[in-house]
């Protein structure tokens, strides 16, 4: 298989044949579907965006990986480190084998959840419940990451019909048109009407934060991973 490097910004369409260990035909089926981005040079030659060549060969990894592994592949999305590592921790007794995946900031959330396409997404409590509400609405229009279930705090679903209008009052009512479209999201079910959103038990910020309330809490999860699970194969 002939490698992309990096100063390949795009490819003929021979050359994505090669990378893609395909037939001429179906590369241009691919381009005609859209699974490919690719524009044609003034001498009618095709060619193929490089970074879409890599988009593809990361959905095979990922089909391949699903194929040869029966664990859950889940991705969480946490404020702190240490909570990220506290879960992986606990997640080790369960009896559902999961491979967890942790990201500590939004962006670098999204980057990953639509690189790895997971079975799952866990939103930490400790994210501002404004910036769950840009995630699930991101998260919920890739392609990629649409018909992932996204796991969130209790206490933020009760939140989040205020959510829009509390930031709007903190930020002195200026309120940019993505924020519009978004509260009309909300308005429309974007949270609760859902079925791909799953609330896991609400987070006390005044319990004792002792290990055995982190480790009791982590084990309330695995019914809740394992009902996302039935819910993203129906």
């Amino acid at each position: 298989m002939k490698a992309i490097t990096p100063e390949m910004e795009y490819l003929s369409t021979r050359q994505s044949a090669k990378v893609l260990q395909v037939s001429l035909g179906t590369v241009q089926k691919m381009v005609e579907l859209g699974e490919l981005i690719a524009w044609k040079t003034r001498g009618g030659h095709r060619r193929i965006l490089a970074s879409s060549l890599n988009q593809q060969l990361q959905r095979r990894k990922r089909a391949m990986r699903q194929k040869t592994t029966q664990n859950c592949i889940a991705m969480g999305i946490f404020r702190r480190i240490e909570n990220g590592e506290e879960l992986k921790e606990s997640i080790q007794d369960w009896q559902l084998k999961v491979d967890m995946d942790i990201a500590i900031d939004s962006l670098e959330g999204l980057m990953k959840a639509v690189s790895i396409a997971p079975d799952l997404i866990f939103l930490d409590a400790l994210i501002p419940p404004v910036e769950q509400v840009h995630l699930i609405h991101y998260l919920s229009k890739n392609k990629d990451t649409q018909h992932i279930p996204i796991l969130v705090d209790e206490g933020f679903i009760k939140l989040h019909p205020g959510v829009i209008v509390l930031a709007d009052e903190n930020s002195g009512g200026v309120r940019p048109p993505s924020t519009e479209s978004i509260q009309e999201e909300l308005e429309n079910g974007l949270i609760e009407l859902n079925p791909l959103i799953i609330g896991y038990p609400e987070t006390d910020p005044e319990q004792d934060p002792s290990i055995n309330y982190k480790k009791n809490r982590h084990e309330l999860l695995e019914p809740i991973f394992i009902e996302a699970l039935s819910r993203k194969c129906a």
